[in-house]
């Protein structure tokens, strides 16, 4: 992977992804987070929600880190954006075990302890480097302590599996909690039951 150079001898993006809230750039070493404006909205209010969110998530990613959470560097905060280490592994759902939604949810658990909360904890979020696993993309974190806020972070955790690609690249079916792929229906009285926290 080659870093290219603009006419002005700045790195260009390897790698580019756009996101509902950002653009990502991928460098060879770091990672270049930028809210973009939206056009739907006041200017005004644009500019303070993009600024706000912006900072929050340098915040809380700074807060993860003390929890002992792995998550990228913050390198430098912009007004609307974020330069960041660039983790180099795996997305966690292209090689997920139960060992390792075991370990993630040892992380969670930590995140939550510390009263925040992901927004957005898939394991897309997620990446695999050696024997840790790194949390990123904090743009819909916020600080909650809450029974709730914490059940539904381990909710979109817990669907967002069921929906992707496994590990041999097949899609998976979508099944109700406590419904493995071999079983028609619940066992009796587990249907509508959340099994363990993750």
């Amino acid at each position: 992977m080659a870093v290219e150079e603009s006419q002005n001898g700045q790195a260009m993006a390897v790698d580019e992804k756009r996101g509902a809230e950002a653009v990502v750039q991928l460098f060879e070493d770091r990672v270049v987070k930028t809210r973009e404006p939206k056009a739907y909205r006041i200017s005004e209010l644009d500019e303070r929600l993009r600024r706000e969110r912006t900072r929050a998530e340098a915040k809380i990613m700074s807060e993860a880190r003390k929890l002992g959470i792995p998550t990228p560097i913050v390198y430098d905060v912009h007004e609307y954006g974020l330069e960041m280490e660039l983790i180099r592994g795996k997305p966690m759902k292209a090689v997920i075990s139960s060992d390792l939604s075991r370990d993630a949810g040892v992380l969670v658990g930590r995140l939550h302890n510390g009263g925040l909360i992901h927004g957005d904890l898939t394991t897309s979020n997620m990446i695999v480097c050696g024997e840790r696993i790194y949390l990123i993309d904090f743009g819909l974190s916020f600080w909650d302590s809450t029974q709730e806020a914490r059940g539904v972070d381990v909710h979109v955790y817990r669907q967002f599996p069921r929906g992707s690609r496994g590990a041999d690249g097949g899609v998976r079916r979508r099944l109700p909690i406590g419904i493995s792929p071999g079983r028609r229906s619940a066992p009796q009285g587990q249907g509508d039951r959340v099994q363990g926290a993750v």
